[in-house]
This record gives structure tokens, sequence and C-alpha cells, in this order.
């Protein structure tokens, strides 16, 4: 069993496990979904929504550790990356085709593939080994740039952070001096008024840590109808959306 070093050592309830993190990371993305197109306005909802991506990428980092097969969990990503873009499409552009930014599930892709060739180097320690590992992740960075995928090179750092600062002793620190780096410091986007300050939405996405210090390292009830029901839940909640938005 992991358990992530965090200040939360004693969790409550004996913490939560990876499937409960997944359905909570779903819902908050439901709830920044539902903004986006059927409820805006209610920036409560795109606030909590901040914090579903930083959790996938929490699990991209775990499910490396834990999976079977790495190449097969790739080819995973890859084909509901491939299946979830016309939906997402539908949704962002209100087009099946639109090339200016692409779904969430590339960036995770990305983010494994760093991820691995980091993993690697780590293993092998050989010039080698951590010249392909610079070479392979300045080179997800940079197709996150070029492909315009969801929360670009940010995104794939996000994953490799939590690979990186995996098991190290004051993590949780290191954690959260790296949300604050890659969701404040620097970032730009929707401003919201906060007590008199304008704050970077994508701030919130800090909060996200709560929740995955609470990751008590056990996956919970193991079923195939769980697993691929949430990959499936990403392209079928996005075309429901797309279509209600279209009826409205």
């Amino acid at each position: 069993m992991y358990d992530i070093p965090s200040p939360l050592k004693r969790k409550p309830f004996g913490g939560i496990n990876a499937n409960q993190l997944r359905c909570l990371a779903l819902f908050f993305m439901l709830l920044d979904h539902l903004w986006a197109t059927l409820i805006p306005g209610n920036f409560w909802m795109t606030c909590a929504g901040r914090l579903a991506f930083p959790i996938f990428a929490f699990q991209i980092s775990e499910g490396f550790f834990h999976t079977a097969d790495r190449r097969r969990y790739a080819r995973r990503l890859l084909l509901f990356a491939l299946i979830s873009e016309i939906p997402f499409d539908l949704m962002y552009g209100s087009t099946v085709f639109y090339p200016f930014h692409q779904n969430v599930m590339f960036t995770l892709l990305l983010g494994l593939l760093a991820v691995s060739a980091i993993d690697r180097a780590r293993r092998e320690r050989t010039a080698k080994s951590v010249l392909l590992a610079g070479l392979a992740l300045l080179g997800t960075l940079l197709l996150a740039v070029i492909g315009m995928v969801d929360y670009g090179w940010r995104g794939v750092l996000t994953i490799a952070a939590f690979y990186a600062l995996r098991g190290f002793p004051g993590a949780w620190l290191a954690q959260l001096a790296a949300m604050v780096l890659l969701n404040i410091v620097g970032f730009r986007g929707l401003l919201l008024p906060l007590l008199g300050w304008e704050v970077p939405a994508q701030g919130f996405a800090v909060f996200a840590l709560l929740p995955i210090w609470l990751y008590n390292g056990h996956l919970g009830r193991k079923s195939r109808i769980l697993q691929y029901g949430a990959y499936a839940f990403y392209p079928v909640h996005m075309l429901v959306l797309y279509l209600l938005f279209s009826l409205l």
C-alpha cells in the first residue's frame, strides 16, 4: 500500500480510495461543464471544477505504478482521447471539427508518456537514459503547446510533478508549491472578484490537494464496469450536455 506523505496523517474514516477519488473528480468536472453549457453565471461551479484535473493528473501518476501493462494503459488513454474528440469539439466549439483545442485525454496521455521516460531514467541511471528523458519531457511539453491540448504544458508538468514527488518525505509541501506555481503564479485566465481582489479561477485547483492527501493507497472495488465507465463518462456526458444545450 502507498500512503502519500501529507499533513493529514490521521485520515478521517480511513481516507478515500482510488475509485472514490475518481468519482469525486468526475463530479467536479461535471460541475464545470454544466457551468460552461447549461448553467452559466454560477461561478462557484467552475471554481469547484478546477479541482478535477489535478486529481486526474495524480491518478495518472498513481496508475503508472499500479497498472499491470503500461502500454495497454497508454493505448486505452489514446482510444478514449480519439473517441472523446468529437463530443469535446461539439461542446466546446459547436462543431464536429474544432482544431484549436483538444480534449484532456490527450493531456493525460502526454503526461503518462513523459512519466514513462523519466521513470526509465531513474531506473537505468545512465547518461543516455537521462538525456532521452529530458528530450521526452520537452517533446511532450512541445506537443501539448502545438496540439493545444486542454491545460497545455502545465497539465503535463502537473502529472510529472506528482510522479517526481511520490514517496518523498515532506512531499505534500513540494506538491503545494508546485500547484501554486502551475495554477496561480503567472497563470492567465478567468479572473473572479473575491473580497475586493481579483483571483484566477484556476487557482482553486490548489484545493484538489485536500482529497489527494486523503487518498489511502487502495483501489477500492475492482471492476471493469467501474473502470471503463469512468472513461466512458467523459465523452458521453459532453455529448449529452451538447444535445441538451442545443435543444434549449
